[in-house]
């Protein structure tokens, strides 16, 4: 009987996986093909819940700022930094989610976002870094089926949501959302398949 693809990385040898992605690249997927294949928890949803429990704030505020900070927060922020009694919600949060990030961090798993790559990376953790893109037109496809865009084009929500995630992760890492010098591999998920990926990355880590 042939072994389990579940038997062919080690977990001893298994790095922690972060995956970066672009609205609709499938990301959460990939996640989830990982974490069977692997027999390793993948933390996206879950992480909200974990943030809230370390940072106080509600489960609303993580899901609405986990990700997300918008240009007028920017000004704000710098404006009111400078006043003793202010404390920016967003760092506040993401100084959250980098504790949830490391201590997560102390056994294999799969981390779906929040800067996970650049943390794990700036404390010498051993992880192996994903990023998925796609083209517009199969972003598209895919988040009509998530329909969170409300009474907004579709076309502009998923522009929107893409530069809210990469105005984030350039305020709290320094670097570019995307750029291939900073992942160990990237995948355009509208022209390789979520099982193409998957099997792809097994047979990296499998090499060791």
């Amino acid at each position: 009987m042939p072994e389990k693809e579940t038997d062919i990385v080690s977990l001893e040898k298994c790095p922690v996986i972060t995956i970066s992605r672009e609205y609709g690249a499938l990301g959460r997927t990939l996640a989830a093909a990982l974490s069977e294949r692997l027999g390793i928890p993948y933390y996206d949803r879950d992480f909200v819940r974990k943030t809230a429990e370390v940072s106080g704030y509600g489960v609303e505020d993580i899901e609405r700022e986990g990700e997300d900070l918008r240009r007028s927060s920017q000004v704000l922020n710098s404006i009111l930094n400078s006043a003793v009694s202010y404390t920016s919600s967003h760092d506040e949060i993401f100084k959250a989610q980098k504790k949830v990030v490391l201590e997560l961090s102390k056994s294999p798993c799969i981390i779906v976002g929040r800067c996970a790559d650049h943390i794990l990376r700036e404390a010498g953790v051993d992880a192996f870094s994903i990023y998925l893109y796609a083209s517009l037109q199969d972003r598209m496809a895919r988040a009509q089926d998530l329909a969170e865009n409300g009474d907004m084009r579709l076309d502009k929500y998923i522009e929107k949501r893409d530069r809210l995630r990469r105005t984030y992760y350039k305020k709290y890492t320094g670097c570019d959302m995307g750029n291939a010098n900073n992942y160990n591999i990237c995948f355009d998920t509208g022209r390789i398949r979520i099982e193409t990926c998957t099997d792809i990355v097994l047979q990296i880590l499998q090499q060791g």
